[in-house]
């Protein structure tokens, strides 16, 4: 039993290409599975995992986010808390809906589809449950980190308007919640139910870099640079940009201090 690479991608690009491809959202998200199975892929090889499981990281980055492209069709908008929440949409399409049927779930093992089905509906939950085995675990937090790594890289090439339904003057002119600084100076990941403005969902992506779990992630993300952009933000409201100064010499100390410690 193995996993077929080729017939998922091919499945991808064939589910995929029934949505609008000039459609911003949609367009990210296409670019954003290839990159976070890519990542998936690196994470997987720097732990030494087996070729079979390298290749079962790789398929569930490819099939993480299948419930947004439905998503944006239906309702417009990622915002999970105003239409559905996506890794269980997405889960529930490949499951109980069978599409996982056409990315040769015939050729896997029932763990396997235990895993990927697993993986994907924990995907992104501030905290993954209690009980889980190390295995579910491990190829969890694969899928996390590798999806917050791409996620800073598509809020330096992408529009406010297609991530956060906003336009960049409603990004630049925002405000900080005192609850989300609260978070980001305690160094966690801010928490979704406490973001409220657009600058809010900007400070829990930067916020992600700290609970990335391997080495190798906060490698790629340091390498790739798109944090640093990010922490360059430029904000017109001025307690924004005060902020924002004291955010980037929070992320930058926290990442000289993981540097030191290898």
């Amino acid at each position: 039993m193995s996993i077929d690479r080729r017939k998922v991608a091919e499945a991808f690009k064939e589910y995929t290409d029934q949505y609008d491809p000039e459609d911003e959202k949609i367009h990210l998200k296409i670019l954003h599975t290839g990159k976070v199975a890519m990542i998936s892929e690196q994470i997987a090889t720097s732990i030494g995992l087996s070729e079979n499981d390298v290749d079962l990281a790789w398929t569930i980055g490819m099939l993480h986010d299948i419930g947004r492209f439905e998503q944006v069709r239906r309702f417009g908008t990622f915002m999970d808390k105003l239409s559905v929440n996506h890794a269980e949409f997405g889960a529930d399409i490949l499951f109980s809906d069978g599409l996982i049927a056409n990315f040769g779930s015939e050729g896997m093992t029932e763990e396997e589809l235990s895993l990927i089905e697993t993986s994907i509906r924990q995907h992104n939950r501030y905290r993954i449950d209690e009980g889980l085995t190390g295995r579910q675990k491990m190829f969890c937090n694969i899928i996390r980190d590798a999806d917050k790594v791409d996620i800073i890289r598509v809020n330096v090439e992408s529009t406010p308007e297609a991530i956060y339904g906003v336009t960049a003057e409603d990004l630049e002119t925002s405000s900080i919640t005192p609850a989300v600084m609260e978070n980001f100076r305690q160094e966690i990941c801010v928490s979704r139910d406490l973001r409220k403005t657009p600058a809010d969902f900007l400070v829990g992506h930067v916020s992600f870099v700290f609970e990335l779990v391997y080495p190798e992630s906060v490698r790629i993300a340091v390498q790739q640079g798109h944090i640093f952009e990010l922490l360059e933000f430029r904000s017109s409201n001025r307690e924004t940009a005060e902020l924002f100064k004291e955010i980037g010499d929070i992320m930058r100390n926290n990442l000289r201090n993981r540097e030191q410690e290898k």
